[in-house]
């Protein structure tokens, strides 16, 4: 018995020494993980890839949903467009004063969104229709062009049709188009224009009619010219749009047409969409391309934003649940603001890095809320959240040399020179239903220069202006609407 009690006590004192290495051993290698606190979720990222090519490389990604209306989507200023502005040859200064117009016309767009939500009333300095006898002879007034970030597509307008290439918007409502030359600093050749005169299918709408009084309820600006209903439509960085609201044949595909569709016909358009006949809006108001094919799209749409200027990408129109990317879509519900009902509201409550929340409080979202939008490029948080962020990303990325920002809205940039790949912390956004869904590894830098990128995410000023999902953070993900249903959902890899 004593023997046995004795090999006891020195199997017991050996499993006690043994576990104390071990312990020192692993303590030792979570002490040297906490000090360079190497995330646990990442993305190796070939530098080459963020960079978008000279020529258009469309997506090889099918659609086999015979449901749906299925639209190329192409970057505004990539080579996919038939009149991008970009030339391939420019030198770096043409290169900084490109990037930093689209971050100017940004701002610009996010300065817009946030001054509507506080004063939903404000039409951003517009001609005011109201005071206006005849759409056609309102004064232009400077302004410069809205929105370089965004994506467009192709539709036909028209009896005939004649194809136009609008920026799509989730964050708009009314669909309109130039139907008279853009004035002041607009795209120099000649502008993609829709004539009425030539098209069987075109007609006014009058002053009495329901489309008419759904103008105010969709925030944009209407009066009357003698019988015709006027619109006006203004942004944040001054340009606007003004003319007659009429009815006509719209083409998505040879099997989707809609006759008596209502859009805009812009008599003074002024700072508008370089190279663009206009917007195809798809908010949540009643005169939008979502509302107005209800009846056979059910109000479900998707789209899928390429990862650069160089591919293209889809919007889908119709249910498609699972599209292209051939994964699961993880739904959070739709959410409503309060100041204004038309933009898709989500249940933000947090962000991951490198697989782990941040500490940051679910009110900091809350008090604000979050909308997602496709025109707005980068993403803005609450100042509190961004900060934890932008710290975490820096202690994650602080292997790489940094880079001086060229614009101040982005103040985290790194230079890559000399790195043919790069790790990026994984980010995520974390939504109230428990969903949580990851940026595409694509989506979380924006270029500033030849090898220079920044982070794609700004703090608004404070933690009350409102929080925006940018379209730099949708890339690649397979984004679904089913407004119908009162949920958004995402999947990943939706298109190249």
């Amino acid at each position: 018995m004593a023997t046995s009690i004795s090999s006891s006590s020195s199997f017991l004192r050996f499993s006690i020494g043994l576990s104390a290495f071990l312990c020192l051993i692993l303590c030792s290698l979570a002490v040297r993980d906490t000090k360079t606190n190497l995330p646990s979720r990442t993305y190796t990222v070939e530098v080459i890839s963020l960079l978008p090519a000279n020529t258009c490389r469309p997506s090889t990604n099918g659609h086999d949903n015979k449901a749906a209306s299925v639209l190329k989507v192409v970057h505004k200023h990539g080579p996919c467009n038939q009149v991008h502005q970009l030339k391939s040859n420019s030198n770096p200064s043409d290169q900084d004063e490109y990037h930093i117009q689209i971050l100017k016309e940004d701002e610009a767009r996010v300065h817009s969104i946030h001054s509507h939500f506080n004063d939903p009333n404000n039409n951003y300095g517009i001609p005011d229709p109201v005071a206006q006898s005849d759409a056609t002879v309102i004064p232009a007034q400077s302004g410069s062009v809205l929105g370089s970030g965004n994506y467009i597509v192709s539709v036909g307008l028209g009896s005939p049709q004649k194809q136009l290439s609008l920026v799509f918007d989730t964050g708009s409502g009314i669909t309109w188009t130039q139907c008279r030359p853009c004035v002041g600093s607009c795209y120099r050749q000649k502008d993609p224009i829709f004539d009425p005169s030539i098209s069987t299918s075109y007609s006014n709408i009058s002053c009495n009619s329901a489309a008419c009084s759904q103008l105010a309820a969709s925030g944009v600006a209407s009066n009357c010219s003698g019988s015709t209903c006027i619109y006006g439509q203004g942004y944040g960085d001054g340009s606007f749009t003004v003319g007659f609201l009429a009815s006509e044949k719209l083409t998505l595909t040879s099997t989707d047409v809609f006759t008596g569709f209502v859009f805009g016909c812009g008599q003074n358009n002024q700072g508008l969409f370089r190279g663009i006949a206009g917007l195809i809006g798809l908010d949540r108001s009643k005169i939008s391309l979502v509302e107005q094919t209800a009846q056979k799209y059910n109000r479900f749409f998707s789209y899928c934003l390429p990862s650069t200027s160089s591919s293209t990408g889809y919007l889908s129109l119709g249910n498609c649940a699972n599209g292209r990317s051939g994964n699961a879509v993880k739904f959070t519900p739709l959410t409503t603001l309060s100041q204004d009902a038309s933009f898709y509201g989500l249940g933000l409550v947090g962000i991951n890095i490198g697989g782990s929340q941040l500490p940051i409080s679910a009110s900091v979202f809350s008090t604000s809320g979050t909308i997602i939008d496709s025109g707005t490029v980068i993403t803005r948080l609450p100042a509190t959240a961004y900060t934890a962020l932008r710290d975490a990303f820096r202690e994650a990325m602080k292997r790489y040399p940094t880079a001086k920002p060229i614009f101040s809205l982005l103040d985290t940039c790194y230079d890559f020179s000399g790195f043919k790949t790069i790790t990026l912390p994984t980010i995520g956004f974390v939504f109230g239903n428990g969903v949580t869904v990851d940026v595409d590894e694509t989506g979380i830098l924006v270029q500033q220069r030849a090898s220079q990128f920044c982070l794609a995410f700004a703090g608004n000023k404070d933690d009350r202006s409102v929080g925006i999902i940018g379209n730099v953070q949708q890339k690649r993900l397979q984004v679904v609407y089913d407004v119908a249903g009162g949920k958004v959902g995402f999947a990943p890899a939706g298109c190249q």
